[in-house]
């Protein structure tokens, strides 16, 4: 009887902890595939562009990117010129001059992309009590990366089901832990224009602007993936080298 109880009691606990973590992996998210996954994903750099547009005029109201200095931009395309000019849009405190006072002046290349709000609890008294976060890393932040923050951004629905309950100020989204968020929808069918032409669908501008914030998190990742292959061919041959030296030495013994 001992015999049979401990494969049970193993058996159990075994989908016991199956169930939890199937309770725990959350919503189903979006895959659209985007052109930097894989091996030999690289960024678009077109896409890079349209993502910085985006982040610039719709994200930027609210979210900070704190780790990504303006002068980085010019990895993704952008010029000197107008670098230096979307440093200038907004200003940041500096400081103590020479009389001991701090200032503000107009961002520089230098500075690190210029938040919307001076301090976190700014933030928070404009957004209804939850300050946005930092998007500097956050498709490295959240399980799933990037296919997250897309399916986020296309998860919110007008109406919730029935047995959800979502706060006044709050807003319903199928992927956001426990539903209710303060962002509201931010994107939308032409919420901006692309210079480049390239149709503003709700769906193109989410993808653009998560190639974006995943460059934000990984700029390196094209070099790596292209030192990644150099490095596996070098060892590729390398080994033919050695496998033909090899037989070279032994060709004579039996």
């Amino acid at each position: 009887m001992r015999k049979l109880i401990l494969p049970l009691l193993a058996a159990a606990f075994l989908a016991g902890a199956g169930s939890a973590a199937r309770a725990h992996e959350g919503p189903e998210l979006l895959h659209p595939g985007f052109s930097f996954e894989g091996v030999m994903g690289r960024y678009d750099p077109a896409a890079l562009k349209r993502g910085f547009q985006v982040f610039h005029e719709v994200c930027s109201n609210c979210h900070s990117l704190n780790r990504v200095a303006y002068r980085s931009l010019a990895a993704i395309g952008l010029t000197p010129a107008q670098i230096k000019s979307l440093a200038a849009e907004r200003e940041i405190q500096d400081g103590p001059n020479d009389e001991g006072q701090m200032f503000m002046r107009p961002g520089r290349p230098s500075d690190a992309y210029i938040p919307p709000f001076p301090n976190k609890q700014a933030a928070a008294a404009a957004n209804g009590g939850a300050a946005p976060p930092d998007l500097s890393l956050m498709a490295k932040a959240r399980k799933g990366g990037p296919n997250y923050i897309y399916s986020l951004m296309l998860g919110f629905e007008d109406t919730p089901p029935a047995d959800v309950k979502i706060p006044d100020g709050k807003f319903y989204n199928t992927v956001f832990p426990g539903h209710a968020i303060s962002m509201p929808p931010p994107i939308q069918d032409d919420v901006v224009t692309y210079a480049d032409g390239t149709k503003a669908t709700k769906e193109q501008i989410t993808r653009d602007v998560v190639t974006f914030l995943n460059w934000a998190a990984e700029p390196e990742l094209d070099e790596r993936k292209s030192l990644g292959l150099e490095v596996l061919a070098f060892l590729a041959v390398l080994t033919a080298l050695l496998y033909a030296l090899k037989r070279q030495i032994w060709k004579d013994v039996h």
